[in-house]
């Protein structure tokens, strides 16, 4: 499949980080890779460093101007919201089929120029989308399996069960699980690692240590 949707078990949790990680494993892999990232609530036009969007262009090596974030992330919202709320808050609402078609016609792309694409939902697996749809409804209605990034907070070992048991009862591949440590007061990754192996015997779980 040429096409893969980075989602979380909550917010803030890692995700961009770990698509970009994905990203450069598969450059450095010689393929060829495109990311993008629909909807991104929280958006400052005035700083265009640092946000999720241009994370991923410095990834893919491309400058984060606004142009190129328009081109992986055309849906930018001010509030760091759900995108419904966000988009509801500026007198707009989210267009779920319009998303939809965009991220189909990036996956067209990338089948047709033999390229890995990565695309990055927001919030955690459950998070509402639009006024109708969480991100589990958007993975499901693409039919791509679905890469799902946990932290190791007291507590990530449930929230990450729960998230793969609502994948799974979706009928959504599950293709990898990357514990992105996280800040703070935290488990570890290998304690963490090691307990949802033994719950989820069988699945490709990879950890990655916290950026800086």
């Amino acid at each position: 499949m040429a096409a893969l949707f980075v989602t979380g078990t909550g917010t803030d949790i890692g995700k961009t980080f770990v698509t970009a990680r994905l990203i450069e494993d598969a450059q450095a892999q010689g393929r060829a890779v495109r990311a993008i990232k629909p909807l991104l609530s929280g958006f400052d036009e005035t700083q265009l460093e640092g946000c999720d969007a241009a994370v991923l262009l410095a990834a893919m090596g491309l400058e984060p101007s606004l142009d190129n974030i328009s081109a992986i992330t055309p849906w930018r919202y001010e509030l760091a919201l759900a995108p419904n709320m966000a988009a509801r808050a500026e007198g707009r609402f989210v267009d779920m089929d319009a998303v939809l078609e965009f991220c189909r016609a990036e996956i067209a792309r990338a089948e047709a120029d033999g390229a890995q694409l990565y695309i990055e939902g927001v919030g955690g697996v459950m998070s509402p989308v639009s006024d109708q749809a969480t991100n589990l409804d958007w993975i499901a209605a693409l039919g791509i399996p679905a890469w799902l990034v946990a932290g190791t907070y007291l507590g990530a070992i449930s929230h990450t069960l729960t998230a793969v048991a609502a994948i799974s009862a979706a009928g959504v591949p599950l293709q990898g699980i990357t514990l992105s440590e996280s800040e703070g007061e935290q488990v570890g990754l290998a304690k963490t690692k090691a307990e949802l192996k033994r719950f989820l015997a069988g699945a490709s779980v990879a950890s990655v240590a916290r950026a800086g």
